[in-house]
């Protein structure tokens, strides 16, 4: 129903009253809009206290514990809100981390309950099928990773009878194995997993680095080589099919399969190269430094810091994490995936130099500056904007740009004495695992060879498709058309900026 219009009046002894009133609003208005994120970059509790502060901020956006909200997604997927399935599993990993680092325990039952909650029971795998219709193998690794990570960090177990976290790593692992396609290009993941989804023809650096990670962790986790033989398949396609340039260790973006992934787009984006570095830094350390693992961890470490920190649009600044593809000098075309993307960067180089510390000397004060430029684009009650590299809040916020801060504010505390390197399950690690976790073959079964897909095969799929989803086929529509992630994906030009609302905050 339209508004009413009120009309009033003010005496005119009391218009002075307002107009200073005013005045002083809006001086302190443009005063917070320009004071910084107060924190000592030489002090641990000072580092926690902030990160208190930029994570009570972050859960602003998550909603997931209201009456009639889904439990482990931030709003979404568009339009229902801005974020895709793929940015839970994102932000409880930086959640796990944040208990990691800070060893603040107060979100330490959301982030159990949120990750168990999506695991898709009684598979177990991360591929819950009410997401089937925007779900790509990247998404699914990402809830994987943060599954991996938990496990690697001694995150407080699931309850006996629910899904454990190394079991729930190698389910994903697993099921992406499987998915491994020699049909086209020779090997390689494609970007999404339903063949209906668009996307489905484009073998993404992404989708590929996760799998290259998972398989490296899991590795040194359980000193099972099948994991790291794996990971050096895929990196070999990778530099087999052009994707990692290995004269200048660029980490280019993907192909499509019809062009038998030849057309590169050679966009590069920084938590692509970040997975790659610190996938090689947990080789270098389960291989007892074997030299190829040196070798490449230092080329695309070098590479990393000098496109996403040093190369910066003006002269004189200091480094700051940016995303040269898209946070452009004259306007940001950023997408909401994008927007979130720095804060894996800093906490995947972080963790790097646990695993391989030759690099640390390189990697360390560079992420330190990033944090100081960091600082001056918050606000003091923790709300962060996007550029880093503006000196000031930029007004551009989310939960991706909430979750660069915390991830850059945490890597900091790497280097406390009480920050652990990750466990192995012979080292202190306590997560029950499961190797045949996600797979319906055997254990020995993992060459990972694809069968051949006809055409009628496609056709038949997409039958069985439809039959299984056609109660959520609304969904499949918005998803599969215009409005899906892959044009919002390739059409960087748009960018977006939405955000929620809510209160969880933790006492400091």
């Amino acid at each position: 129903m339209p508004r009413r219009q009120v009309s009033f009046s003010i005496p005119v002894e009391e218009c002075h009253i307002v107009t200073m009133l005013s005045t002083v609003m809006l001086a302190l208005a443009i005063t917070s809009t320009r004071a910084a994120l107060n924190v000592d970059l030489e002090s641990a509790d000072s580092i926690r206290f902030a990160a208190g502060l930029v994570a009570s901020k972050l859960m602003d956006y998550y909603h997931g514990e209201e009456p009639g909200q889904t439990p482990g997604i931030l709003p979404g997927p568009p339009p229902a809100g801005p974020y895709y399935w793929w940015e839970g599993g994102a932000l409880w990993g930086t959640m796990v981390d944040y208990w990691h680092y800070t060893h603040s325990q107060f979100y330490n039952d959301l982030t159990l309950r949120a990750l168990v909650y999506q695991a898709n029971p009684p598979h177990n795998d991360y591929m819950p099928p009410n997401w089937t219709a925007s779900l790509g193998n990247d998404d699914q690794g990402f809830w994987g990773m943060s599954a991996m990570l938990a496990a690697e960090t001694t995150f407080k177990n699931p309850p006996p009878g629910q899904p454990q976290w190394l079991a729930l790593a190698q389910a994903v692992f697993n099921t992406q194995a499987e998915r491994w396609d020699m049909r086209y290009c020779n090997g390689g993941l494609r970007w999404q997993i339903p063949l209906s989804n668009n996307g489905y023809n484009y073998k993404n650096s992404i989708a590929n680095a996760i799998f290259f990670n998972l398989g490296a962790r899991l590795a040194r986790y359980t000193n099972n080589r099948t994991y790291a033989e794996w990971a050096g398949k895929t990196w070999d396609w990778m530099e087999g099919v052009g994707y990692i340039d290995k004269k200048n260790w660029n980490v280019y973006d993907g192909g499509h399969v019809e062009g038998n992934c030849t057309d590169i787009n050679r966009a590069q984006f920084s938590y692509t190269a970040a997975i790659f570095v610190q996938g090689c830094g947990f080789l270098y350390n389960y291989t007892n430094g074997e030299q190829k693992w040196r070798d490449r961890l230092e080329g695309l470490t070098n590479r990393t810091l000098n496109n996403f920190f040093l190369s910066q649009p003006k002269a004189g600044t200091r480094p700051a994490a940016m995303e040269p593809s898209c946070e452009l000098e004259e306007r940001n075309q950023c997408t909401t995936d994008m927007l979130s993307f720095k804060g894996y960067l800093h906490r995947w180089m972080a963790q790097t130099t646990q695993m391989a510390p030759f690099v640390r000397g390189v990697v360390m004060p560079v992420l330190r500056e990033s944090v100081r430029s960091m600082a001056e684009s918050c606000l003091p009650d923790g709300t962060c904007g996007f550029r880093w590299n503006r000196g000031q809040y930029d007004g551009n916020t989310g939960a991706g740009q909430q979750m660069n801060a915390l991830g850059a504010l945490v890597s900091l505390l790497v280097e406390q004495p009480e920050v652990k390197e990750a466990v192995t399950a012979k080292n202190g690690g306590t997560s029950a695992g499961d190797p045949n976790a996600g797979r319906e073959g055997e254990v020995g079964e993992w060459e990972g060879e694809s069968e051949v897909i006809t055409d009628a095969d496609r056709v038949g799929a997409a039958v069985v498709t439809i039959l299984m989803v056609g109660t959520v086929m609304g969904m499949m529509i918005w998803v599969s058309t215009t409005t899906g992630e892959e044009e919002e994906y390739a059409r960087v030009m748009r960018g977006e900026k939405k955000k929620g609302k809510g209160r969880m905050i933790e006492r400091t």
